[in-house]
């Protein structure tokens, strides 16, 4: 059987390309394709990993899916890169029973981001 190691992308549906743009590059997400005029933006995330944006109508409800979990170097920094990039956390950064430092944010189509590192 073969062992899952990890993700190797997540793709979000988005209403409005270019503001989702704006949002994952103040966060500092590296894009590789795409842009805010595109159907479709990927960025890089991490050394293997992938987050891809895809446009839909704007008629098609999009908004509260699920939970995407971004481990980063320092999730205290990633929250100060957030509230100076203008957005608002859910919360302050918080240290987890299940052994994680984590803060949870929304992008603009309710996306549910959490920023997460183990506590070792």
């Amino acid at each position: 059987m073969t062992q899952l190691e990890s993700i190797s992308a997540l793709t979000l549906v988005v209403a409005d390309m270019p503001r989702s743009v704006r949002f994952y590059e103040a966060l500092g997400f590296e894009r590789l394709y795409g842009g805010e005029d595109a159907d479709f933006t990927s960025y890089r995330v991490g050394s293997g990993g992938y987050l891809n944006l895809d446009a839909r109508d704007a008629s098609i409800d999009v908004a509260g899916w699920g939970r995407a979990i971004f481990y980063v170097a320092d999730v205290d920094e990633m929250h100060s890169i957030v509230l100076k990039a203008g957005f608002t956390p859910e919360f302050s950064p918080r240290d987890a029973p299940w052994g994680e430092r984590y803060f949870h944010l929304r992008d603009p189509d309710s996306h549910e981001l959490s920023f997460a590192r183990p506590l070792v």
